[in-house]
């Protein structure tokens, strides 16, 4: 067998996404890049690692045990290569965080100064829906959950980073009277919402349910980036996080919609299991951010205070 490490990582990445679309998309290689690799993998072996039914790739028995053997090869490397730079006095390791989606416009600003200084940290930052976060986080996949609402389901501590503000949002070209009367505007408008398992969507169900306001028309998108494309595109309106369109504000292509009850105030939370034993890097990382975090947000985010 002539295998290399790269086709181990493509390899194991499939299995864990189940999808090649998402595992090259997970890698940022090309999707006919992983089908060549895990072709020559495949072609090392007797036994099929994956079949197809339909348009759906799924893993073998014998698949998931080579997938196994590769993620513990994959960590011997790591632990190489954390070895070498440990004996240079560099903090080394994982950095493991899940992140829900309108958290990728958030969570990078908390990161950046720290990884830059520590070389030998590798992070791993998967961006999901809310349940998928939680979900990793129960599992003790992660250090941890970058969440805008709390899980009441487990047993967390958190770190309070930033307030989180929800608006409806819409296109610019649209005219509307300053404190609008909601149910009025909610009879005309068509309603984007993010998929079932998104915290937003979580929130505007919740905003329209205590305000007893009816949605007669929806759209359902499952990201919101996919979002905000429809709303610039004028399809409909959306209650969405204000951190995700500073861009599209500054440049007068979607506007902020004044009604009583909005904005929606909640606050993006760093997340851990209660009792976790953090390793040197996470811990380093918590550190790092109970000593810093007022800073970056004055840095980063005094936009915010605008709105």
């Amino acid at each position: 067998m002539n295998y290399t490490l790269n086709q181990l990582q493509i390899f194991l990445k499939i299995v864990q996404t189940q999808s090649i679309t998402k595992a090259s998309e997970a890698l940022h290689l090309t999707q006919p890049a992983v089908s060549i690799q895990l072709k020559n993998f495949q072609n090392q072996f007797d036994i099929a690692l994956t079949e197809v039914v339909g348009r759906k790739i799924y893993i073998t028995d014998f698949g998931g045990e080579i997938a196994e053997a590769a993620e513990n090869i994959l960590n011997q490397v790591y632990a190489i290569n954390y070895k070498t730079l440990a004996y240079k006095g560099q903090l080394t390791g994982r950095l493991k965080i899940s992140v829900v989606s309108t958290g990728k416009y958030v969570m990078p600003y908390f990161l950046n100064n720290f990884m830059q200084q520590h070389a030998g940290i590798e992070l791993m930052m998967d961006v999901t829906n809310k349940n998928k976060v939680v979900e990793s986080l129960e599992n003790n996949e992660v250090d941890f959950a970058l969440v805008s609402i709390l899980p009441n389901t487990l047993n967390i501590e958190k770190l309070d980073l930033l307030q989180n503000k929800l608006y409806l949002v819409g296109n610019a070209e649209e005219k509307f009277k300053k404190g609008a009367n909601a149910k009025e505007i909610f009879k005309e408008l068509p309603l984007i919402f993010r998929e079932k398992g998104s915290g937003t969507r979580q929130t505007m169900e919740s905003f329209f349910e205590r305000n007893n306001i009816p949605v007669l028309k929806k759209m359902e998108l499952t990201s919101n980036e996919a979002v905000k494309q429809s709303l610039l595109a004028g399809l409909g309106y959306s209650i969405m996080p204000l951190i995700g369109i500073k861009n599209e504000l500054h440049n007068n292509e979607l506007q902020i919609i004044s009604i009583k009850g909005l904005p929606i105030k909640t606050t993006w939370s760093l997340i851990w299991l209660k009792g976790k034993k953090h390793s040197p890097v996470s811990k380093s990382f918590l550190e790092y951010l109970k000593k810093e975090k007022s800073q970056i947000v004055q840095d980063k985010f005094s936009w915010y205070e605008n709105y």
